[in-house]
């Protein structure tokens, strides 16, 4: 009889091993379907710096024409929305300095995409629009465009490398 106790008990425990193992392996299923996601909106960011003592001259042209199309982006849709922020500290030195910082909502990749064209229906006089243009980058001494990915904070993994 004691031996009928060991082997209940010796079952007991590898059983309760086994699941105390694998419990935390097992995915868990939502009660109801889950429901359809929208698609994430495609983040970037613009940062420039214009060159020395030339910002207003640089900014007159960036809002005549980059604030206008991201205007008509928005009003079609296409931006979710956009934020322009001003740099100003000069405490770190000139290579980090930056002067406009510029944080774009795309409705998605593919609306990014569609947007390129509505400089050239949004100014139709495309020698002076590509003539100004060329005067702000002139002035601008540095430039970057970066993707960002928004990360949850509380899930498991960010979906990077």
């Amino acid at each position: 009889m004691l031996s009928t106790i060991a082997n209940r008990r010796m079952r007991w425990l590898l059983i309760a091993g086994i699941m105390a193992l694998t419990a935390g392996s097992r995915q868990a299923y939502p009660q109801s379907a889950p429901q359809p996601q929208a698609s994430a909106p495609y983040i970037v960011e613009w940062v420039y710096t214009a060159r020395w003592g030339y910002f207003d001259e640089w900014y007159a042209l960036f809002k005549k024409y980059q604030i206008a199309i991201l205007d008509k982006e928005k009003e079609e849709g296409l931006v979710t929305k956009y934020i322009v922020q001003r740099g100003g500290s000069h405490a770190l030195g000139e290579e980090s300095r930056w002067d406009l910082r510029v944080l774009i909502y795309y409705k998605s990749r593919e609306a990014q995409a569609t947007g390129r064209g509505i400089g050239q229906k949004l100014f139709p006089d495309q020698a002076t629009f590509h003539k100004e243009e060329q005067e702000r980058w002139r002035l601008t001494s540095r430039h970057y465009d970066l993707p960002i990915t928004e990360v949850d904070p509380h899930a498991e993994r960010t979906g990077g490398n």
